[in-house]
């Protein structure tokens, strides 16, 4: 004779699982500015008029552009502009095609250093990205 089912033991089990987080697919950002680290993570997003850059400081801002779809846009952009009274004005840009990947130290851009000349800032950064994980 087979074991009764206890309806409990599914109920927890099914918590378990609905509970364990995903891990999406991110391009994480280390950026350095005034003795001060901050991280910056970007998921892939389908138009990259959506994405706003992030303050760094009060002389930067940093913005991070990751498409994967459609295939011959995918990659990831890195901007910085330099945050001036009048206005953001880009002072650096890369772009990495996919996939972006990178064994060294300093993930897939290496150690860049970008440098405001009118208020003599300086901001070092590296990426990495994180291949995400299925439940």
């Amino acid at each position: 004779m087979a074991a009764p089912v206890n309806p409990g033991r599914w109920l927890v089990a099914a918590l378990i699982a609905a509970s364990t987080p995903v891990i999406a697919d991110q391009v994480v950002c280390h950026l350095s500015y005034g003795g001060a680290t901050q991280v910056v993570t970007a998921r892939p997003v389908a138009s990259p008029y959506t994405v706003a850059p992030v303050a760094i400081g009060s002389f930067f801002l940093f913005r991070i552009v990751y498409r994967d779809q459609p295939a011959d846009l995918a990659g990831i952009k890195l901007y910085t502009y330099a945050a001036h009274d009048s206005g953001p004005t880009l002072i650096h840009q890369a772009s990495y095609p996919l996939p972006a990947a990178g064994g060294g130290d300093y993930g897939f851009t290496g150690l860049n250093a970008v440098y405001e000349p009118l208020r003599d800032g300086e901001l070092h950064y590296w990426c990495e990205r994180q291949a995400g994980s299925e439940k």
